[in-house]
Order: C-alpha cells, then structure tokens, then sequence
C-alpha cells in the first residue's frame, strides 16, 4: 500500500449529524475502528495460514486510517487508508485489511438482520463493539455500507447490543448515561462515591480531581435533599442493569426543582398510585416531556413544579407574585390546559396549547415571562 486510498464512508444518521457535522463524542467511536480492523485482519491471517501461531513482522504497522473529509447527506466521514510503514507491510497485507474491513460489516448487517453472526467475526473480537456505536442516541445510526441501499448494514443501540451479546466473552456492557441522583456516600481517600439513582440501584463511580466540589456539596447536602446530574459511561449487565459508572464526563448539583429530576421521580409512579386508582404516567410520554422541557423552555424563566395528574398526565405550576399558573399536560395529545388565577381579583383565564411544535412552547415561554416582567 504506497498511497493513500478511501477505506471507509460510514453514513451517520440523526439530528445532530445535520449540516454534515459530527460531534467530538462520535469521533470517539470512529477512532476504534483502526485497531479493530487491524485485529480482524490478523484473524483473517490466521485462518488463512493455519500453521503460523502469528502474522508476520509489519503487519499491524501498515495502515492507519484517517479522517480526510465529511461529505455532505447527513454526514459522511471519509476513511482514507495510509500506509504507516510501508517498508515493513509484507505482500498481500493489504488484502487482509480490506476483508477485515468488509467482515465487520457483514457482521453488523447480520445483527440487523437476525442472522448468524459469528459467521463473520469470531466471538473474541466482538467485545469491540463495546467501544464502536457507544456514543449513538436511541433515534441515530451508522450505516457502514450505504451504498447498499437494500441492506445498508445499520449499527444503532439494538444492533451494536446483539453484537455484544452474542459473544461468551462479553460480560458486561458499557454505555453512555445520564443520571439523577443523590450521593449518600464519598470517600475523599479512594476517591470514588455512591450515587442512589432516582427510582434506580446505588451504584459507586470514581471522582476525579475536577469533579470533587460538586461531588462534596452534594454529598454534605444529602440530608437537604441535594441532587446531581452525571454525565459518563456506565457499565451494565448483560441483562441491561446498571452496575456502576466507569467514567464521569460531568457532573453538577442540581436546582432544587429540577424537571427532569421529578420527571425521573414520576417514572417510578405505579398505575393505582392515588388510592388505588391513578394512571401511572407513561414511560414515552415523560420521555418527550423530558426532551421538549429541556429543548424549549428558557433557562433565564423560574423552574416550575410537577405533580402527576390522575388521568396520567402531568400539572405543571408556577408561582409569580400574587399569581398561580398551572398547565395540566395531556401526555397522550401532547397538549396543555393553561389556566392563571390572579389571587388578589380572583380573575381567571384558560387556554389550550398545542405542544406538538415550538410554537406551543414558545408562546408558554413568553407568557410566562411577560408575567415574570409584570407586562401582564
């Protein structure tokens, strides 16, 4: 391999790849593919030349791959193919990279499709899967062939989770998270916490030098009902339960009305909740309420609090200066009953919102903040 060559041109579905950008995060999982392929080339080696016990000297020094352009159809990374050593890569080498190559995406079509997958990649190289699609989102993914507009060969959580699993060696999974909670428990020697995850398990994660404050202020603050939010990498059982955080990207104390603290507290909401007969809100509908609070609803307005209605909806209530606003959200419509009581004329006003769009948020935003500016 004398010159470079286009090796790979993933196409990586989702919001955020729009405009053919790709977040630091998701390079991340790219940069895994190079030693990946080198392994899943040695492998080819082997089966091919079954009385060596190793590749010959070189041969995991000839490629490095590198990121030389982003096309354009929601983002597509170009992968060139360098040679890194060329005067160390044995002949044939390179034909083995390029299997390597189209053996990993044989083995994530097969996951996407339900077809046996260690067909294409032996059980102990699967762990790599680990690392490779960690980053992705529940609505985003990777099509490693999309050329093949029939079988396009997706990775996304589900398919990357099948690839897992299907390995014996696999013990654990790891994935990206983000977590309520308070910390009970901190031990400045070991430098590790317990977090007790809003209606979830106490798990321990390390503190690095950088997160200690927060992670004090939180743990001197349990008794007050202080919260965190953590950003990291949690390791999971292979039945999808989490063990521990592996790894903190960023953690912060959160305010004390935090919404997607008590939209994780609503979560935990049986059905028969109120004497034996509320509807327990559902899980997709706290899920849309949760990303659309954090999307839309401005920073700079006061935190309201949520209370669960008995229909399986969710109140949401505002205090202003001598006036209660409350907004019972319909989790199943997706749209809101306004209604402000001016406590001191006893005045009342409704109105129905339609919370499908940003205009239905935006018109709340500026309500509420004309009330806030004493505009209203």
């Amino acid at each position: 391999m004398s010159t470079s060559r286009k090796f790979l041109s993933p196409r990586l579905v989702g919001e955020r790849f729009d405009g053919h950008a790709i977040p630091l995060e998701v390079l991340k999982d790219l940069a895994v593919l190079e030693e990946m392929v080198v392994e899943v080339a040695k492998w080819c080696y082997l089966q091919d030349h079954q009385e060596r016990q190793r590749v010959p000297r070189g041969f995991t020094d000839g490629i490095s791959l590198k990121l030389t352009a982003v096309d354009e159809g929601s983002a597509v990374p170009v992968l060139e193919a360098f040679p890194a050593r060329p005067e160390l890569l044995p002949t044939g080498a390179e034909a083995y990279f390029d299997r390597a190559r189209d053996a990993i995406i044989m083995a994530i079509d097969a996951a996407e499709h339900d077809q046996p997958i260690t067909e294409h990649l032996p059980d102990s190289l699967l762990g790599y899967f680990d690392r490779l699609g960690r980053s992705l989102r529940d609505d985003e993914l990777i099509e490693f062939a999309p050329e093949r507009t029939d079988r396009p060969a997706r990775l996304n959580r589900n398919t990357r989770r099948k690839l897992l699993l299907t390995s014996s060696q696999v013990r654990e999974l790891t994935e990206e998270v983000q977590l309520r909670g308070a910390i009970p428990e901190a031990d400045q020697a070991k430098m590790s916490f317990d977090l007790q995850i809003i209606g979830g398990p106490r798990v321990s994660a390390p503190i690095a030098a950088h997160h200690l404050s927060p992670v004090l202020e939180a743990f001197n603050g349990y008794a007050q009902g202080i919260r965190v939010i953590v950003q990291g990498i949690g390791r999971f059982n292979r039945h999808n339960r989490i063990q521990s955080i592996e790894s903190i990207e960023h953690i912060s104390v959160l305010d004390a009305n935090d919404v997607g603290a008590r939209l994780d507290e609503l979560r935990t909401l049986k059905h028969g909740w109120l004497d034996g007969k509320g509807q327990a809100p559902s899980q997709e509908g706290l899920d849309w309420l949760a990303r659309h609070f954090a999307e839309q609803y401005p920073d700079d307005l006061p935190v309201p609090y949520l209370y669960p209605t008995a229909e399986g909806g969710v109140q949401v209530e505002w205090s202003l200066e001598g006036r209660e606003l409350s907004l019972e959200i319909d989790l199943t419509n997706k749209h809101g009953e306004w209604h402000l009581l001016d406590l001191a004329t006893e005045e009342e006003q409704y109105q129905v919102l339609n919370l499908t769009d940003d205009r239905g948020w935006w018109t709340l935003a500026e309500w509420i903040r004309s009330l806030v500016n004493g505009e209203a």
